[in-house]
């Protein structure tokens, strides 16, 4: 029985549902794409509950008997970083980024390609401040799409990398929470780094949008207090 609650027949029934039109060799690059997402998102999976062993006193050496690797294979892998404190729907907002630069043939990851993962995650604070300021989801996508560099020639494989401005980007999300006071890093800080770095085409998308830095902070800060106390409602 698998422990999971989805098999290899269902991916290929949801595949085939989705692109009804296409040939053989399209399907063999979509199913491609579709297992690097399910990799990554399985790779978060096990960092998640590496987190919450080691919050319990778990040793490496136990934590790597678990995954079946050394001690010291399981602390290089899970070594704090970049993304250590960042939320569930934030992490897979990068998921999302890195599947956009992939589904574009683009050998580096933008903040462009960022900003569209934010918006590819509904649940997130992002997604509800970005499509509340534009009045449609639309509008932000085509503005994203239409500042992506043209799509590559090949299909790339493995990893890709961030570009110096999504690092920075990255950076800055981290220091918009800890200036806040959070011990979380979400989508909502993702989207104030994003527009820290004035010279990214993310900022610049945004700044078309119609958003200023301090404005986005203010609304950010607004947003967060009032989730935070409906949540103690």
């Amino acid at each position: 029985m698998s422990p999971l609650d989805i098999s290899l027949a269902d991916l290929i029934a949801r595949l085939d549902e989705e692109l009804p039109d296409t040939d053989e060799l399209a399907r063999v690059s979509e199913a491609r794409l579709r297992a690097q997402t399910l990799s990554d998102l399985g790779d978060q999976l096990i960092d998640h509950y590496v987190s919450k062993a080691k919050q319990v006193g778990a040793s490496w050496t136990e934590i790597g008997d678990a995954i079946g690797v050394s001690k010291q294979a399981a602390q290089q892998r899970h070594a704090p970083g970049p993304f250590e404190r960042y939320t569930n729907l934030n992490r897979h907002s990068i998921v999302l980024a890195q599947e956009a630069a992939r589904t574009h043939r683009h050998d580096s990851i933008g903040t462009e390609h960022l900003l569209l993962g934010l918006l590819g995650e509904p649940r997130g604070l992002a997604y509800e401040v970005l499509v509340a300021k534009a009045e449609s989801e639309q509008r932000v996508r085509d503005a994203i799409e239409e500042a992506l560099p043209p799509a590559g020639e090949k299909m790339l494989r493995g990893h890709i990398a961030f570009r110096p401005e999504s690092k920075e980007a990255i950076g800055q999300a981290r220091s918009a929470a800890a200036g806040l006071g959070h011990d979380w890093v979400g989508t909502e800080h993702a989207l104030l780094g994003l527009i820290r770095v004035e010279e990214s085409p993310a900022a610049q998308i945004l700044r078309d949008l119609g958003f200023t830095s301090d404005e986005l902070h203010e609304t950010v800060t607004t947003e967060i207090a009032n989730r935070l106390a409906a949540r103690g409602n």
